[in-house]
């Protein structure tokens, strides 16, 4: 299934790993701010653009840790990606003459898995190592293995590897999932594109960015469509073209401001933001009594009024789109704290995700966690200066959002896994007026 080429695979040792944020909390945001591209959709589009030889060009890319891994993956198994200018970046799949993901880009970043459905369809084979990626929780890819072989592939696991081929072509098929899975449905909506015959994807995932990949698949030519709120058919086609695209803003990044002003009684304004992609987190807003308001593409946020009228608590329970995102769970866990009574959180999709609230603990968060799914949490509670560390991505950036709330000053180890996922995120805070800075661990 592979020539004898030799594995060659590089990963600079990065002074990042080893990065702090030191945060002096108690300050008002203040200002405007850029919402940067969607990670989940860049990481996607990128996968995508391997369905044909021709060049395709994106733009709002965010300059994150995924992106820039991402990029490294498809240059080792021969695809040409650049990257010309900031935000911009061009791929050519070619002939692609290395069709193996091996274990060390698994274990930086789950989203590798995405390149299963389009390397299997363009070239019918590939091998790909069993992904890592954030501790959340379980987060199996046999719904992925399933919705393959639904489409004809031959699928066998060895080693921690997939060696997955299709024989002459794909076929389009019927892929029932037994539960939502975001990039399941991606996986399975990108083979299908080059599959003979047509293709029902349901329950089909619901997330803004899935449609943002279906548009691009359309510029591409592809023939592919959300009939029904959750389900995806698609036709297949023989070959695609290049095309340009820019990414949809990032929702999640986009919550994560709306959160930072409310928790520092700031008043901040987000500019290019994907208004109406995040409505349950603005239902949430409402209830416990932080001003949004939304326009074209920008958001405002005023939490100025709280120094008088303190949040309200309330209960939240994630569910995938268009209910509460899970990545948004840690970020709404920090504004409980300052709601006054008591909230209870329950979250359905990932069993571990909870765990980062013992370092919100360590900052004087009363918090409860009975089990895996569920926590108490009781407010409002002054947040101080304390040395923590990141676990993840979203709690990473929740726990910056705890140190701008709190008093004193707030060290948190394991930086790098925020740059996975943001943009300059200390240069934008920094902007609205926060004390923050990232150093070496040690200085």
């Amino acid at each position: 299934m592979a020539d004898a080429r030799p594995f060659h695979w590089e990963f600079k040792p990065e002074e990042v790993d080893r990065e702090v944020f030191r945060i002096e909390g108690g300050r008002r945001l203040e200002g405007s701010v850029r919402i940067s591209g969607a990670k989940n959709a860049a990481l996607k589009l990128m996968a995508a653009a391997t369905l044909t030889g021709e060049r395709c060009r994106f733009t709002n890319v965010p300059e994150i840790e995924d992106v820039r891994v991402l990029g490294e993956v498809l240059r080792d198994i021969g695809v040409t990606v650049d990257h010309p200018e900031p935000n911009v970046y061009e791929v050519a799949g070619g002939d692609a003459e290395w069709l193996f993901v091996p274990l060390e880009a698994a274990a930086k970043m789950r989203a590798s898995f995405i390149l299963l459905g389009p390397l299997l369809t363009r070239f019918g084979r590939v091998i790909i190592s069993n992904p890592g990626g954030d501790r959340i929780g379980r987060r199996p890819v046999n719904l992925h293995v399933d919705a393959m072989r639904a489409l004809g592939a031959e699928i066998e696991y060895r080693n921690g590897y997939y060696f997955a081929k299709a024989p002459g072509r794909l076929r389009g098929g019927r892929v029932t999932f037994p539960q939502i899975t975001v990039m399941g449905t991606e996986n399975a909506m990108l083979a299908a594109t080059l599959a003979v015959g047509h293709t029902i994807i349901e329950p089909a995932a619901q997330e803004p960015e899935i449609d943002d990949l279906i548009a691009f698949l359309q510029e591409m030519g592809a023939e592919v469509e959300r009939t029904a709120p959750n389900r995806i058919e698609v036709e297949g086609r023989r070959r695609l073209r290049g095309a340009q695209h820019a990414v949809v803003s990032d929702r999640i990044e986009a919550g994560t401001f709306v959160v930072a002003a409310a928790v520092t009684h700031g008043r901040v304004t987000l500019e290019n933001a994907p208004c109406g992609h995040f409505d349950a987190l603005m239902e949430i807003m409402s209830k416990v009594g932080v001003s949004v308001s939304s326009g074209k593409d920008t958001v405002e946020v005023d939490a100025t009024a709280a120094d008088l009228h303190p949040f309200k608590s309330c209960d939240i329970e994630t569910q995938p789109y268009p209910g509460l995102a899970t990545d948004l769970q840690p970020a709404t866990c920090v504004l409980l704290t300052q709601a006054a009574g008591v909230s209870h959180v329950t979250e359905t999709i990932f069993e571990d995700r909870l765990e980062w609230l013992s370092e919100l603990r360590r900052m004087g968060a009363q918090v409860e966690i009975p089990d895996q799914r569920h926590a108490t949490i009781h407010g409002p509670t002054p947040l101080h200066g304390a040395e923590v560390e990141i676990g993840d991505l979203r709690a990473g950036a929740s726990l910056i959002l705890a140190a701008l709330a709190a008093e004193g000053v707030t060290t948190i180890r394991g930086a790098h896994h925020v740059h996975r996922g943001y943009e300059k995120i200390d240069k934008k805070f920094l902007e609205l007026g926060a004390r923050i800075e990232r150093t070496a661990e040690g200085k």
